[in-house]
């Protein structure tokens, strides 16, 4: 049974004749007879006792028109899921982002957006950014919310949020001891004891670049994925770390000390990475809005310029 057999048996249903279902579907008597004659020879039952009027619906009729209503009503639903994909209403989402920016976006932009819609999934894939970018040209993500520097002529940037890198030391280092505020340089911190988070991470590979730059070889405590592993064992145990000023809360403040580097032009943002080439729906351009608009409100009430 086709979607086309389906309709025209729930008809005579609904109208209980075959003449005035033919009316109102605007095909003859003699074509929607022979449609329900051709219905009932392939399933090899009577669907309607057509000796009454109206027209009574056989038991076997019944389960038929049960499998005609499943059948118009996954058409439906399929008609109805095309469109909203067509208007930009439905589609599914590889989203990339570091474990770190996850925890302070995701679960705040996510309520706004999935109420607005509500056919969109969102599969979440959460690595360092060093390594979404990888994942994006290996066409295993849609899109990247990473702090990266712009740099692949194969993707799109568009900035979320400008970060300042620099150092973050317990206040027992001597780096803490020594200054009070402002930036420094690298070489500042040739004898401090760093804990490093592990390849793959963006912050990671400017750290490696600055201490090749330099020359210098600062001992490397522990090396770990986690940020926040890596923040808390530096702030507890008077080390110092790489890291953005996104992450300077209040735990930092009174634990250590945050020093931007004068000797390093930051290039590395918050950015959302495509693929050049790809499309933009409404949805991802919405996500994207969401992701600005939170952050640009929690700067605003955390006093981060």
């Amino acid at each position: 049974m086709n979607i086309k057999q389906a309709l025209y048996l729930k008809t005579i249903a609904e109208e209980g004749s075959i003449t005035m279902a033919s009316r109102k579907l605007y095909i003859s008597q003699p074509s929607l007879s022979q449609t329900l004659k051709q219905v009932e020879e392939d399933l090899g039952v009577v669907i309607f006792d057509r000796s009454v009027t109206p027209n009574q619906i056989t038991y076997a009729g019944r389960i038929v028109l049960e499998a005609a209503d499943a059948l118009i009503a996954s058409q439906n639903l399929l008609e109805e899921k095309l469109k909203r994909l067509k208007d930009g209403e439905a589609g599914h989402i590889r989203l990339g982002i570091s474990v770190q920016r996850s925890m302070q976006i995701i679960p705040f932009i996510l309520p706004e957006f999935l109420k607005k819609y509500s056919y969109v999934t969102v599969e979440l894939t959460e690595e360092g950014s060093g390594l979404l970018e990888e994942m994006l040209m290996n066409d295993r993500l849609d899109i990247a919310l990473a702090a990266t520097e712009p740099v692949s002529p194969l993707l799109k940037y568009e900035l979320i949020e400008q970060e300042t890198i620099g150092i973050l030391a317990g206040k027992n280092t001597e780096l803490a001891k020594r200054h009070a505020s402002g930036p420094v340089t690298v070489m500042d911190v040739k004898n401090e004891k760093f804990v490093s988070l592990k390849q793959g991470h963006s912050v990671r590979i400017i750290q490696d670049r600055m201490f090749h730059n330099y020359g210098i070889s600062p001992e490397i405590v522990i090396e770990t994925d986690s940020f926040e592993v890596a923040r808390r064992s530096v702030l507890e145990a008077g080390l110092c770390m790489f890291m953005s000023d996104i992450f300077v809360d209040q735990y930092a403040e009174e634990k250590g000390r945050f020093f931007p580097l004068q000797d390093y032009e930051n290039k590395r943002h918050f950015y959302a990475c495509m693929k050049r080439e790809m499309p933009v729906p409404a949805y991802l351009r919405d996500l994207i809005g969401f992701a600005r608009d939170y952050l640009k409100k929690d700067n605003e009430k955390t006093g981060r310029q």
